[in-house]
């Protein structure tokens, strides 16, 4: 299918003198397309969708409309109320003859075993991504961290939300809805996020989509849409965001949900801030994963220093990973500011060039920080809350909000790679720690002595499974050799089968 594109530029860069050339604007438009994977595609509607409130109604609505196909691809599907009914709804769908297609991640969606079986049974196919396996000891680092909807071609859902009661809240426990945000996109675009569900459903060893009665969608609005669909080591939403920073000359509001940012964008925040730009950055008062905030708070100060505004929501969670700049550009997706969803997931975001839609996000910014408080340096260059007294940031949360109990996003390798930097910064000097850090390097003081006692003490308790693991490693990667030896021989046979063969013993010309 062809798609509807263009070639406008945004303008999130700077103009070189009043208006940008009509030269100056085709390079960074190719400059964008390159660094985010993504072409422009124009003449979409895009609205914005906050929370479970307004996102599980608009999703349950169009997967009941649907009359073709629906594609659903979920990081974190439950085996509660709100993921039975959306089991249900699509159960529902299949029954009628509808093509239904669902991906989820299996570890995000550890437990959710009966919701398969009842979506296998009416008809849905149900694909687990990356579930575990012999030949892939770390294969479990890499996760399917998307949330998409997409229905007959019509319309299309990215969010950060999962499909979990979590994000509803609980009254009765204190526990608020978690702030999260989405959005639906109708027009050309959905194509896009045809093309990224297929591209995981390939991954999950299945062969290419066939979907019925496929038609191109005529332009329904004036967004131009991105759809960054985030694959392993790829990095394009990473590469999006650094330069974003580098070219915002206005404003550039960021939210995120496990904030731990390489040096790399770190500086690039810094630059922007003492460039004049309005830079702030949202982040969790009290997170659902406690060891993340640590390790969040760890690199305020940098920002700090440079004139970036960071600022600590006072709720039970919030979730959502989004940006806005300059009153024109937006993201909305699953891409968490850290290494796991930059470098090891897949993930999927929407950029949005759009002046209503990023009003819409700003006017939506300045609400949340009416719910928040703002991190500041003190006269002592410590770090502290900008009301009260000194005191450490932890306690940001509201006294009647209670922290939530469950997240998602590839934390684990977020939280590694931030303890990787902490520690290598701590033996190396190659940067300054904060006092949020002691706590991190005391734990790892306590752990490293432990482990060289049992050591000394009792090698054999160190040795075998570090023999089991170096085994293990080596023969998967032996079994793999193997496969690939094995397919590249059937690929040789088969070539030798279809070239016929002269007289001379030679291929024929």
């Amino acid at each position: 299918m062809n798609e509807t594109r263009t070639s406008r530029a945004t303008n999130v860069g700077p103009a070189v003198t009043g208006r940008p050339v009509p030269a100056a604007i085709d390079r960074f438009e190719r400059a964008f397309a390159r660094t985010a994977g993504a072409e422009p595609v124009a003449g979409n509607t895009v609205r914005l969708l906050l929370d479970a409130g307004e996102n599980f109604p608009a999703w349950v609505a169009a997967i009941r409309s649907a009359q073709r196909y629906i594609l659903f691809e979920m990081y974190i599907v439950a085996d509660d109320r709100v993921g039975r009914m959306f089991a249900e709804v699509l159960a529902e769908r299949a029954r009628a003859g509808v093509h239904v297609y669902v991906v989820y991640d299996w570890l995000g969606s550890l437990g959710a075993g009966k919701l398969w079986t009842l979506l296998r049974e009416a008809g849905v196919e149900v694909t687990s991504f990356n579930p575990p396996s012999f030949e892939g000891p770390l294969a479990w680092l890499t996760r399917d961290h998307r949330k998409c909807i997409v229905v007959d071609d019509a319309v299309g859902y990215v969010s950060g939300l999962c499909v979990s009661c979590v994000w509803e809240g609980n009254a009765a426990k204190r526990l608020e809805p978690w702030r999260d945000s989405g959005v639906e996109i109708r027009g050309p675009a959905v194509a896009d996020l045809v093309r990224a569900f297929d591209t995981v459903w390939i991954a999950c060893g299945h062969k290419p989509l066939d979907l019925p009665g496929r038609t191109l969608q005529a332009p329904a609005g004036s967004a131009i849409v991105r759809v960054i669909a985030g694959v392993p080591s790829a990095a394009g939403a990473y590469r999006t965001d650094l330069l974003v920073a580098s070219v915002a000359h206005a404003r550039l509001w960021l939210t995120d949900a496990y904030f731990v940012a390489t040096s790399a964008y770190t500086q690039a925040l810094r630059a922007a801030a003492q460039d004049g730009v309005d830079v702030r950055l949202l982040v969790p008062g009290a997170s659902d994963i406690p060891a993340v905030s640590p390790l969040s708070r760890a690199g305020y100060r940098p920002l700090l220093e440079a004139g970036v505004r960071v600022f600590e929501w006072n709720g039970t969670m919030l979730h959502a990973k989004s940006a806005v700049a300059d009153g024109l550009w937006s993201r909305v997706g699953s891409t968490n500011l850290n290494l796991a969803s930059w470098m090891s997931n897949y993930e999927l975001d929407v950029a949005v060039e759009d002046v209503t839609f990023a009003k819409q996000m700003e006017a939506q910014y300045e609400r949340d920080l009416e719910r928040a408080t703002e991190i500041v340096l003190t006269r002592r260059n410590r770090v502290r809350r900008a009301e009260g007294e000194l005191a450490p940031v932890e306690g940001a949360a509201q006294p009647n909000v209670r922290r939530a109990k469950r997240g998602s996003a590839g934390r684990a390798v977020a939280g590694a790679a931030s303890v990787g930097s902490a520690l290598g910064a701590a033996l190396t000097n190659r940067r300054t720690l904060g006092p949020a850090e002691a706590g991190l390097l005391g734990v790892a003081s306590i752990a490293t002595i432990g482990l060289a006692l049992v050591a000394f003490l009792f090698p054999r308790v160190l040795a075998w499974p570090i023999a089991v693991i170096a085994a293990w490693i080596g023969v998967a990667w032996g079994v793999k050799a193997w496969l690939l030896w094995c397919r590249a021989r059937r690929g040789r046979m088969a070539v030798a089968r279809r070239v016929p063969v002269d007289e001379g013993g030679g291929p024929s010309p």
